[in-house]
């Protein structure tokens, strides 16, 4: 693309508003400035649109949104999906509501109904809502967890979950075919709601969202018996505020404290670094409110709450203790798993989800409630797409699903990662445990002490710009076409490439294949229930190296898996 060129054109066609040449035009001696904005088109990819708010191509606006949703909207008229609609929902984002309500009305334009909820809300409940409303897509505007400047444009099919193959590919197809932003179809609100073509939802999906929530409960007297549990909760500036201490009080809980400094939507997340409960900073003044109030447990979803972080105390020390994503949600597993044994409701074709990076801590869950444990690649749309295999083949029950990076599902009502239903479990078996004298992080040991320590971590290496993409692509080839007979004190059992597919013996030398989707990630089994995993990031100039380990305690594991991390470093340099 010539950036120049485009560039020009921007500022003097027709097509673009007045504000847009305005924040052009006061660029107009930063040729550095306008080269990152137009030297490329803001990629439509697997996960939708995300990149830094402002004028050009390879910027969110309007114009880039209006694109990706022509497409959209071309797509589902292939489909004849137009009465169906689409429902759309919105984080706390700059911009957000305006590219919602700009969705809405191009996809409007060309004849299709959509459902703009009200104000801002949870990924979770807009992945319900496509289910609830049988709509044909949903959109979410998010960036998730990015820093401020950063917002995204997210495509739920029917099922509810995130797109996948064929339709990802059928959209993006749609998506690149638009190279004049003029031919994007443009309608009034007064128009389109003259026609019946935009419609406002809020409080009646709230309600049926929040009655399936309740629904899910197992222990609802326990919650009685322990109402006075302390909770202290920040939804980061984002969406969680309201759905969170909703559920929570028509539990039961009575004392849950928010921190005021993040309680209300803000699209700078001013407290933070950046709005991610996997960061520790985050949770800085939670942790403060904590100490006050004497929390029992500590909690944090991010902006677009379909992740949830955590802190517990630990009885001994009196300390608040840190969950990783892998921690929180097989505690979560491990106390609904055996509520339901309990009451003898587990399914003969039960099945636990986690992705390939998550712990293998999963598998010993599975095997010890006689549950079928499924692999999938990375990404919670891959979860979601196991769960619409079930219902189609009428074969296999989702029981639990996971993935390391915060985020898991109770129930089928939705098929993204729900912050929203992993607070309320989280705090609901927060009062089971506590009921019987344990914290959180007594129960998390005990989980340890029957299944062993498992213990995970993550190298990433950032490499910017077309050098860094060299080298990222040099390391994979490098690492895929030398697998390495030992890494670090392991040896290596299996080799998996899901790049072409194969699972390779390195003793026998056996193939067989992943039976999974094509993806750059490989894999190295381990001796001792150890492994890595490496890819490339799909949203940042990243390379990752997961790893995990198994220990006979803490410290062991701990100590193994930062080994194993400097093993990984010897390899690659």
């Amino acid at each position: 693309m010539d950036y120049l060129k485009e560039y020009q054109r921007w500022c003097a066609d027709e097509a673009f508003d007045e504000e847009t040449k305005n924040e052009l035009n006061a660029i107009k001696d930063n040729e550095k400035e306008i080269e990152d904005r137009f030297y490329k088109e803001l990629e439509f990819g697997t996960a939708g649109l995300r990149g830094v708010i402002g004028a050009g191509t390879n910027r969110m606006n309007i114009y880039t949104v209006g694109k990706a949703t022509q497409g959209l909207a071309n797509y589902i008229i292939k489909k004849q999906g137009e009465d169906r609609g689409v429902v759309i929902a919105y984080d706390s984002r700059h911009m957000s509501p305006e590219f919602s309500k700009e969705a809405a009305l191009i996809l409007n334009a060309n004849g299709i109904k959509t459902y703009l909820f009200d104000e801002l809300r949870p990924v979770p409940e807009l992945s319900f809502a496509v289910r609830q409303l049988h709509c044909i897509a949903g959109i979410m505007i998010t960036a998730s967890h990015n820093p401020p400047k950063y917002n995204g444009y997210k495509v739920y099919w029917e099922d509810g979950a995130q797109i996948v193959p064929p339709v990802d590919k059928g959209i993006i197809e749609e998506v690149n075919k638009i190279t004049d932003y003029s031919i994007i179809k443009k309608i009034s609100q007064e128009e389109a709601e003259s026609k019946q073509l935009f419609n406002m939802v809020g409080k009646e999906i709230d309600e049926q969202y929040m009655e399936t929530l309740e629904k899910l409960v197992l222990n609802p007297e326990v919650i009685k018996k322990e109402k006075d549990l302390k909770i202290v909760y920040t939804p980061l500036h984002g969406t969680g505020n309201k759905p969170v201490r909703t559920i929570l009080k028509r539990l039961g809980f009575e004392n849950v404290y928010v921190v005021k400094e993040q309680e209300l939507p803000d699209g700078d997340f001013p407290t933070v670094d950046y709005p991610n409960p996997e960061d520790p900073k985050a949770f800085r003044l939670a942790l403060e409110l904590a100490k006050k109030k004497d929390a029992d447990i500590v909690l944090a979803t991010d902006p677009d709450a379909d992740r949830l972080g955590v802190y517990a105390k630990d009885s001994k020390t009196g300390e608040y203790k840190s969950f990783t994503g892998n921690m929180s949600g097989l505690l979560i597993a491990e106390y609904e798993l055996s509520q339901k044994q309990e009451r003898n409701i587990i399914p003969k074709d039960g099945v636990l989800i986690k992705t390939i990076v998550s712990s293998n801590l999963a598998d010993s869950i599975a095997k010890n409630y006689n549950i079928k444990l499924i692999e999938v690649l990375t990404g919670f749309k891959y979860i979601g797409e196991q769960m619409k295999i079930f219902e189609e083949t009428g074969s296999g029950t989702y029981l639990f699903g996971f993935e390391e990076s915060y985020g898991c599902l109770i129930g089928t009502h939705a098929r993204d990662k729900d912050g929203i239903a992993a607070v309320m479990a989280l705090c609901e078996a927060a009062a089971y445990y506590k009921n019987k004298g344990l914290t959180l992080w007594d129960q998390m040991i005990n989980i340890y002490e029957k299944y062993g320590y498992f213990k995970e971590d993550l190298l990433s290496l950032t490499l910017e710009g077309a050098d860094g993409a060299k080298q990222i692509k040099e390391m994979m080839e490098k690492l895929r076409n030398n697998v390495p007979n030992r890494i670090g004190n392991y040896a290596v059992k299996k080799f998996r490439d899901y790049k072409v597919g194969k699972i390779i013996d390195m003793y026998t030398k056996e193939e067989k294949a992943t039976e999974l989707p094509i993806s750059n990630v490989l894999y190295f089994d381990l001796e001792n229930d150890s492994w890595v995993c490496v890819r490339p990031s799909g949203t940042e100039p990243k390379i990752k190296f997961y790893v995990g380990v198994k220990g006979s305690n803490m410290q062991d594991a701990e100590s193994k898996v930062k080994e194993l991390k400097e093993d990984i470093q010897k390899i690659i340099k």
